[in-house]
């Protein structure tokens, strides 16, 4: 292959990821179809090295993190090192800023351009896990500065989570937006059948796909779906996801009798996307999320969704979505407002918001970050459809 040789590393990826697996995967997708030779080296249970359509992908074996519901990681640096020197990258691109920031005092060292990619505000999960806000402030100054420092660039998906970078007055951040697969996720999916397996006609049917673990605050959409339930709207609630909290989520449901359907993961991506389509509204209660590709899955497939105020989504649902504060009366608040709106035209304005986030222009920010020039695509000539 011609291109680059891209090595990416990535911690707290399994099979039921969600949002960084499916990113991983789109911009390796991308990477290969612009020329390139993409190398994904994620932990897992055993190790092994395959070709996919994401480039190649290799696994070695990292202990699971106690406490996250099954995320490894890679915590042999030695044999990641001597890895590393094999394959001899052109660039390297990291997505995880603190077990493996090391790697950019070895790409430092190695002469090899390096980009940390921010998955997730530092001080919003500080705070998500209790640390009070002016500690988990520091905190993540201190995270930040010491990245920023490691790194040639930090890319962040959103204005939100390019922020913390600011503050502290890193000036080697650039902006790279996440993308929605616009024919694999489209409005056509939504599906009566499916639709009254989970919901009767007049019911509103409410759906969160979001791992269950503490910093995505699941507990909020069963908050939500209670509270409309006492205003007296009719609704249930679906959850597609897994984590450490799903037993005591279903717990909670079963004490409250309180609708609610835990489907753990769903691997089936078509599966998903026909449950997005046919669910009336989509919530995203995670107060630090720094893109939400569920979120934009949803609008895709022209679903509205209710987002936290506090998280970058209310910039990528735009109007397409309604914000609100962390609890479930806003959250209420906001469903209802969206129910309110003709159903067509809240469709419709969810497809159209989701159509400005392509995974051709993400994977093109991705390699600008990389300094890497964009291969000049073919035109259409004047007048050929």
């Amino acid at each position: 292959m011609s291109g680059l040789r891209i090595v990416r590393l990535a911690n707290f990826v399994t099979p039921a990821s969600g949002g960084l697996r499916t990113a991983l995967r789109e911009l390796g997708k991308g990477y290969r179809a612009a020329g390139h030779d993409p190398v994904l080296v994620v932990p897992g249970a055993g190790e092994s090295d395959e070709e996919t359509e994401q480039g190649r992908v290799i696994t070695l074996p990292g202990p699971v993190l106690p406490g996250t519901g099954g995320y490894r990681v890679l915590t042999d640096r030695r044999r990641l090192a001597r890895l590393l020197e094999e394959l001899a990258p052109d660039r390297l691109e990291v997505s995880d800023r603190t077990t493996l920031r090391w790697t950019g005092k070895w790409a430092r060292r190695a002469r090899v351009p390096a980009v940390m990619v921010s998955h997730e505000s530092a001080d919003g999960v500080l705070r998500t896990w209790g640390l009070p806000e002016g500690a988990a402030r520091r905190a993540a100054d201190a995270l930040n500065v010491r990245t920023a420092h490691t790194y040639a660039r930090v890319v962040c998906t959103t204005e939100f989570a390019e922020r913390e970078f600011v503050r502290i007055g890193a000036r080697n951040v650039v902006r790279a937006p996440l993308g929605v697969d616009l024919a694999e996720r489209h409005p056509a999916l939504r599906d009566a059948g499916v639709r009254a397996v989970h919901a009767r006609g007049d019911e509103t049917l409410l759906l969160m796909c979001s791992r269950l673990s503490v910093e995505k605050r699941p507990g909020t959409a069963l908050d939500v779906l209670e509270e409309l339930l006492r205003r007296g709207r009719r609704a249930v609630l679906v959850v597609a996801g897994d984590g450490p909290l799903r037993s005591r989520l279903e717990q909670r449901a079963v004490e409250r009798r309180l609708p609610v359907t835990f489907l753990g993961h769903l691997s089936d991506r078509r599966e998903l996307g026909v449950l997005q389509a046919s669910a009336d509204v989509c919530l995203a209660p995670g107060p630090a999320e720094t893109f939400g590709l569920a979120a934009l899955e949803a609008l895709a497939c022209g679903t509205p969704v209710a987002v936290s105020a506090s998280s970058a989504l209310p910039e990528v649902v735009g109007s397409a979505g309604v914000t609100a504060a962390d609890h479930g009366e806003a959250f209420a608040d906001a469903v209802e407002s969206l129910l309110a709106r003709p159903a067509r035209e809240r469709r419709a304005a969810a497809r159209a918001r989701a159509e400005c986030f392509s995974w051709q222009q993400a994977v093109d920010a991705f390699l600008a970050a990389h300094d890497v020039p964009l291969a000049p695509r073919p035109t259409v000539p004047e007048g050929v459809a």
